[in-house]
């Protein structure tokens, strides 16, 4: 990357960053190189690099955790508004969006998953079995919130996946709150559907994936 005169530097660097989150060359959950190893990449002073990364973290692409370095939380601002969307939505009107998604998701991932899809599904279950023995709420959300995250990706359609993986944090947010850690010792919603997508049968993935719905909102405070 050759900057164009001083004054375009930092707006020069905005635009290569958000090109390697876009191409995907940094994706969601990653964390990015550090400023010396950037300034040095692309032949400009740390300063610069520290600036455009600071002008990303304001729109909400990237997010810096002290101690740890700089992630990517988003790919554009799409994603960013859709979350805070999200983040003022009451649970009901999440779930009602979930059940549009986790039919389509259990369908198509029992007709589309690979083997490995299914090992991630299988360790997610076993990781969310082993939480809720051990009574770890947090954990037992995030296996549960990665199980059906899985169950999206096995669906091998990327916007189902993305719509997803954009949701997450609303989902979790609906698992934690609805206790469904409780059932976690006999639920057999999540095997039935685990079962179905195995099986490759999409009719009872979809009812699988229906009654999981269901035990939520049955569960609601």
């Amino acid at each position: 990357m050759k900057p164009v005169g001083r004054v375009s530097i930092v707006d020069t660097l905005i635009i290569e960053l958000r090109k390697e989150i876009s191409r995907g060359v940094w994706q969601v959950g990653d964390r990015i190189p550090p400023e010396s190893q950037l300034a040095e990449t692309l032949g400009v002073s740390r300063l610069s690099i520290r600036e455009a990364v600071r002008v990303l973290i304001h729109a909400g692409l990237l997010t810096a955790r002290q101690g740890d370095g700089t992630y990517v939380t988003a790919t554009d601002e799409g994603q960013v508004a859709l979350r805070r969307h999200l983040g003022r939505a009451e649970t009901a009107d999440i779930l009602d969006v979930r059940r549009g998604l986790d039919i389509v998701a259990a369908r198509l991932a029992a007709t589309m998953r690979t083997e490995e899809d299914l090992d991630k599904l299988r360790e997610a279950m076993e990781r969310r079995a082993v939480a809720g023995r051990a009574a770890d709420l947090d954990a037992f959300t995030d296996a549960d919130v990665d199980f059906h995250l899985y169950i999206a990706e096995a669906s091998h359609n990327w916007l189902l996946g993305d719509l997803y993986r954009n949701m997450s944090d609303a989902l979790w947010e609906t698992v934690k709150a609805n206790q469904c850690m409780d059932d976690a010792g006999d639920d057999p919603f999540h095997t039935a559907l685990f079962e179905a997508v195995l099986a490759g049968d999409p009719i009872a993935a979809t009812a699988a994936a229906l009654s999981i719905l269901d035990d939520y909102t049955d569960g609601e405070p």
